[in-house]
């Protein structure tokens, strides 16, 4: 497989200052809500994003999550406190998010300051998931090293057996972020990769929209 022979054209769209709204927040909405309307299939997940986190020493990580929540305060996922990324965001409380809706060649990225949710907030999505879910959460130290797959199983059946029949508490270990964003960049691809790059930046309380070289 030749990796330098991949491309693909981008021609669907173009992006506009003027069609730009002038809140990051509501442009963001237009596009995840088209993003979705035009999803190629139940197996794609719109809400998928990459995100990054960095220790104090500047090392940087990135995984996929799931955007949970959004408004006009930011964006909220969820996790466990005690995983890499959780220990990296209380070393150094700033994050990167990126959106890449391939079927409509669009990407968003973000970046702001993470803070956590309140433990209510935290404790309706909790038991607003699948029972199994909320069992995965008891029982995973996330990112830290285990014995084999046997011994998590086991550990699960374990906390399936206590908790029979009653509702699984919250763990203090597990609950949202929200990560508040001080920039957004929106990507349009465009042929011969004169791509549209838009970003909004956070200047004296006011969004400001300036183009940006592809």
């Amino acid at each position: 497989m030749s990796f330098a022979e991949m491309r693909k054209n981008y021609m669907l769209h173009g992006l506009n200052e003027a069609d730009c709204d002038a809140s990051p927040f509501a442009q963001f909405e237009q596009w995840i809500i088209e993003a979705s309307d035009q999803k190629p299939g139940d197996w794609f997940e719109v809400n998928a994003m990459t995100l990054s986190t960095a220790s104090n020493e500047g090392a940087v990580s990135s995984r996929q999550v799931l955007l949970k929540g959004f408004d006009t305060e930011g964006f909220v996922f969820y996790t466990n406190y005690s995983s890499q990324k959780g220990s990296e965001l209380a070393e150094n409380p700033r994050a990167a998010l990126n959106f890449f809706w391939p079927h409509i060649e669009r990407q968003v990225r973000a970046e702001g300051v993470v803070t956590k949710t309140d433990r209510e907030l935290s404790s309706a999505y909790f038991h607003s998931r699948p029972r199994e879910s909320q069992l995965g959460a008891i029982v995973s130290d996330q990112s830290s090293v285990i014995e084999s797959r046997q011994a998590l199983e086991e550990k699960y059946a374990a906390a399936e057996r206590e908790h029979k029949d009653v509702e699984i508490p919250l763990p203090d270990t597990w609950g949202g972020y929200r990560v508040a964003p001080t920039m957004f960049e929106f990507w349009q691809g465009r042929v011969g990769r004169l791509h549209d790059r838009l970003r909004y930046t956070l200047e004296e309380g006011e969004w400001v929209l300036r183009r940006v070289a592809p």
